[in-house]
């Protein structure tokens, strides 16, 4: 059984999906939990559900306020006395065409994919650095790795994250910094309801690919098997997660078949 025992660990995005199933995981994993996002609420009742505040603590946060950033890393960092492992999971999808998309919703996608999780990784970086110790693991997707039709704006905020954090491991490496970039493919969450279109409203909708999706507890179990032997990436679906080597390997035959996926 994988232990993370006594381990601190931040979660953003922690209400639901994956981020919800990695609080449980980590919790049974013996780990001491923060749980970040919007909805309080929802972050009361899975602390209830990991052990209740002796071992799990809530801090509401919306990523996409940056001026509050470093007052909520130094809340975190001193809940527990420290963090051990970040876990950036907090992100939103797109489901809309190039020439139907406002600039704004690129914007939007950025902000909260790509720009939140490198100010959070900036504020907490140093005190891993001053203990020689710490472990990035972020939330990526499979089109992290290749874009698809419907998802230029967040295929877009994915491989910025790839770059940015490919780049921190490399510096930072040799002073105890790990970094585990996570590309999920379908996994059955609620990810497709909260997916912008082109005008910036929801999509309203769950895809067929997520209802079909790999269950979200096997998804954070592969997570936490992967974090727990610092993989630098780990590919999370069915079939699907082999699109990677297909792109990489077969990278003509590649874009003819994702071009007829809409």
């Amino acid at each position: 059984m994988l232990t993370f025992q006594q381990k601190k660990i931040w979660i953003t995005g922690a209400s639901s999906g994956i981020g919800e199933a990695l609080a449980h995981a980590f919790h049974k994993a013996g780990a001491k939990l923060i749980l970040s996002a919007r909805r309080e609420e929802e972050l009361k009742r899975i602390q209830g559900q990991c052990g209740g505040e002796s071992s799990t603590r809530i801090l509401p946060l919306d990523l996409t306020q940056a001026a509050e950033l470093s007052d909520k890393t130094r809340l975190a960092l001193d809940m527990f006395g420290g963090i051990d492992i970040l876990v950036q999971n907090a992100g939103i999808t797109q489901r809309s065409l190039v020439k139907d998309t406002d600039p704004s919703v690129y914007r939007t996608l950025m902000e909260l994919n790509y720009f939140a999780p490198v100010a959070l990784t900036k504020a907490v970086l140093p005190s891993m650095l001053e203990k020689k110790s710490g472990h990035f693991v972020v939330i990526s997707s499979l089109v992290g790795k290749f874009g698809t039709p419907l998802r230029s704006g967040y295929a877009a905020s994915k491989h910025a994250l790839h770059g940015f954090f490919d780049s921190l491991r490399a510096e930072e490496g040799r002073e105890g910094i790990s970094v585990t970039l996570v590309c999920p493919g379908f996994i059955r969450t609620d990810i497709s309801l909260h997916a912008l279109v082109g005008d910036g409203s929801k999509h309203a909708k769950m895809d067929k690919g997520q209802a079909q999706g790999m269950p979200v507890e096997q998804c954070a179990a592969e997570i936490l098997k992967g974090v727990a032997g610092h993989k630098q990436e780990i590919y999370v679906g069915g079939r699907d997660k082999y699109l990677v080597y297909m792109k990489r390997f077969f990278p003509g035959i590649f874009s003819r078949m994702v071009a007829r996926t809409f």
